[in-house]
């Protein structure tokens, strides 16, 4: 489906970014002709490209012959219209992974995660439709925090959504859907890194409260939901993994196993639910069970397509609902090498 395509990845050098990548250069979804890695962080796009000179993916000559390359690293922010309308001129494909996605970091800094996590995807929007770009198709990475959100990150990242499934109107040549996951296994920031911290340090591990669930997926399956949007996805509609879901205390006695390691409840911190949801009770009218995953349908109904599917779901879909016993979590950290590493690897290599 993207050979001979040109693909942007804004936040390319995150931990989805570099596995989105790494599963693009394979070919499984065909040969690009073009992969641009678009951040503003000079220091991790270096990293990448010594990563990918060693594999031969690119020559030794790759600062200076950068733009000659199949991966090619640009810098620039979402934040910037003319950095974006540059960047996405010729492209056929975006992936918009660029986020601020840390809860109390936005919570503290509302204003910043504004402007990475609703101008960024508006600036997308903006090139396409003022400059009236060659975009086929533009995937916005979403999470469950966007679903009845109660922190900044959920509500820009829920307005995010909104923009991309409107902008499907005005720029009627390009299809614009989205992806909505939940927490991922052992990426930057979150909890398994923290937890495998906290034992590497003789505890406590901390957690928030007792009765806190969370969907935990690997960056795998969160590329797989992608790929399966791109396949089967119509314009307006948000692709959801199905995905197991756990309570945050059977992680940590998973995690701790026979260690003399406590716990210890710290309450909830700014802007955290107890519960995350993929799908709310309100969109499960309109949510449908498609190969494997479910597909919320656009809440315009102008981009509802006229032979679209009526089997909704009938409730929403919560993380508190089906939970993995300790038995599951533990043959799920150790199918991705999880339990046993040394907490200071880095993501990228817990999950490779």
């Amino acid at each position: 489906m993207l050979t001979g395509k040109k693909i942007v990845i804004t936040g390319g050098t995150g931990s989805l970014g570099q596995v989105l990548i790494r599963r693009l250069l394979s070919g499984e979804m065909g040969q690009p002709t073009k992969i641009i890695v678009f951040s503003r962080d000079e220091a991790k796009q270096h990293n990448m490209r010594v990563e990918y000179m060693q594999k031969k993916v690119v020559t030794d000559e790759v600062i200076y012959r950068n733009f000659e390359q199949l991966l090619e690293f640009r810098i620039g922010d979402v934040r910037d219209f003319h950095s974006v309308s540059s960047c996405l001129r010729n492209a056929d494909v975006v992936f918009n992974a660029a986020a601020l996605k840390q809860v109390p970091t936005c919570e503290y800094f509302p204003f910043e995660a504004v402007q990475t996590n609703i101008e960024g995807p508006q600036n997308i929007v903006r090139a396409i439709r003022e400059l009236n770009l060659p975009v086929e198709m533009v995937v916005g990475i979403s999470t469950d925090k966007a679903c009845k959100p109660v922190n900044v990150m959920g509500m820009t990242k829920a307005i995010q959504e909104r923009l991309f499934i409107r902008a499907n109107l005005d720029c009627p040549d390009t299809r614009f859907i989205c992806v909505r996951y939940g927490n991922v296994l052992a990426s930057r920031g979150s909890v398994i890194p923290l937890f495998h911290e906290q034992i590497r340090q003789g505890g406590p591990i901390t957690i928030t409260t007792k009765d806190m669930t969370r969907f935990l997926l690997s960056l795998d399956q969160a590329v797989d939901t992608i790929f399966a949007a791109i396949k089967d996805g119509y314009k307006g509609e948000t692709y959801i993994p199905n995905v197991p879901s756990a309570k945050m205390t059977d992680l940590a006695n998973v995690m701790i196993g026979d260690r003399p390691i406590k716990t210890e409840i710290t309450g909830i911190r700014p802007g955290e639910k107890t519960h995350e949801i993929l799908v709310s009770e309100e969109e499960a009218y309109r949510t449908i069970p498609r190969n494997g995953y479910y597909v919320i349908l656009p809440i315009l109904p102008e981009l509802r397509r006229n032979d679209a599917e009526n089997n909704y779901l009938s409730k929403e879909y919560s993380s508190a609902d089906y939970l993995m016993s300790e038995q599951d979590l533990q043959s799920m950290l150790n199918q991705y090498q999880l339990l046993n590493i040394d907490p200071l690897d880095s993501p990228k290599e817990l999950l490779r």
